[in-house]
């Protein structure tokens, strides 16, 4: 990972974005897909997204940065600095939201930075570094246009259909990208100096505890498996209880134990069983086989391996008690990536400018940070989520709020400049 030095001073001249501007557009993108009941329906490479990337692009346009669409569909925008010589450093997010999400996921991020490009032409402040803002395409179903960049898109999941009906190669050729030429959207370590992402927590930490801005120490990494018991299929009304071998039965133990083993070991992960198929479904048959999901996720992918292991571990007692067999498959991966501990102190150096507390905060969900940590220091600012609600129409964080956690990306960004070589 590159270093990254921080300007420990407060940036000169300190300065603010125009937030009824901002929450203005913010409220107008929601043109593109928005629901009656408050939320919106933007869902990647439908014709809402294509919609919404032009009226996007205008904006970028109108605030002075050169725009273009890279060969993996990602929208992208940047403004000269004053040393060709430096490396940009990067803002930005994503548009695109869940089926029937809320209006504020992502959209912050990326309507956010074009606020605090406005700000720096009307200022006449210009940065040491070129600034480059990146609109990544479908981070809802799965980080793709962020992932593309670090190379960690197999080839078959091109043809995975998502959620607008088009298949994810079909989507890149919508946006404008070129789905046989991927490679040359892929970046090189060292090609950044920085990248930053303001988004809403999607949690309740930050409202619950009365403090407007999350510094996140890092995002999450996640591993999933599929976990198959065998047991042996029978009568339901024939078959003794002591001769039964339920799967049923034995599924339900190790979910229980699934919740058990991740309480007790200290540390912030989590551990969830989310889908559980029984093996006939019947009402008059002992279940002979069950499938369910296991996720677990932790800031240290250490962490999640020790979960895991003890879960197999309980998984080998109830085995032997029930007389079934447990099966885990591994079907997902997504590592977890660290903040660059100069960009935290950043986020709070510009957070204490500005007179506003903060707190470190690890992120639960993920990000097109984590992919974007493949390649330069990473660093996040969260603002809170009215009651924790996201990914629905309830989703909503306050228009002051947003606010003041873009006038922080944009002090993190100054010190950034300054201080990265």
């Amino acid at each position: 990972m590159n270093r990254l030095a921080m300007s420990a001073r407060r940036p000169s001249p300190l300065l603010r974005v125009d937030g009824a501007r901002l929450n203005a557009e913010i409220e107008s993108l929601r043109r593109f897909g928005g629901t009656p009941d408050g939320g919106t329906h933007r869902v990647a490479y439908s014709d809402e997204d294509l919609g919404a990337r032009e009226w996007v692009t205008e904006r970028m346009r109108e605030a002075g940065l050169r725009v273009w669409v890279d060969p993996a569909g990602n929208l992208v925008g940047e403004l000269d600095g004053t040393d060709p010589d430096l490396p940009p450093i990067a803002v930005g997010s994503h548009i695109d939201t869940v089926p029937f999400g809320g209006s504020y996921d992502g959209t912050i991020g990326v309507l956010g930075a074009i606020e605090i490009v406005r700000t720096l032409q009307a200022e006449g402040h210009r940065l040491r570094h070129p600034l480059r803002l990146y609109t990544f395409q479908n981070e809802e179903g799965g980080k793709t246009g962020s992932r593309l960049l670090i190379g960690a898109v197999p080839p078959f999941e091109l043809d995975v259909q998502t959620a607008s009906g088009f298949t994810i190669r079909e989507g890149i050729e919508r946006l404008g990208g070129v789905p046989e030429d991927l490679s040359r959207s892929e970046g090189a370590a060292g090609e950044l100096a920085a990248f930053l992402e303001l988004h809403i927590e999607q949690g309740a930490t930050l409202e619950r505890r009365g403090i407007p801005i999350g510094v996140v120490e890092g995002i999450v990494g996640i591993r999933r498996w599929f976990v198959t018991v065998t047991g042996e299929k029978n009568h339901a009304g024939t078959t003794p209880m002591a001769q039964r071998r339920d799967a049923l039965v034995a599924a339900s133990r190790l979910v229980v134990a699934v919740n058990e083993t991740a309480r007790s070991i200290e540390g912030g992960q989590v551990a969830t069983v989310g889908q559980v198929d029984v093996d006939p479904g019947a009402p008059n048959v002992i279940p002979g086989s069950v499938r369910f999901t296991l996720e677990v996720r932790d800031l240290s992918m250490d962490g999640i391996q020790g979960v895991v292991d003890a879960v197999q571990g309980r998984a080998d007692e109830i085995g032997r008690d029930t007389g079934t067999l447990f099966d885990f498959e591994p079907f997902y991966l997504s590592e977890a990536a660290p903040s660059s501990e100069a960009l935290r102190q950043g986020v709070e150096g510009a957070a204490a400018d500005l007179g506003l507390s903060h707190v470190r905060m690890p992120s639960g969900a993920g990000h097109d940070a984590q992919s974007m940590a493949k390649l330069c220091p990473m660093g996040m600012v969260f603002v809170p989520s009215r009651a924790g609600i996201s990914h629905a129409p309830d989703e909503y964080t306050a228009p002051e709020q947003i606010t003041a956690g873009v006038d922080v990306l944009m002090g993190v960004l100054l010190r950034t400049d300054e201080g990265a070589g």
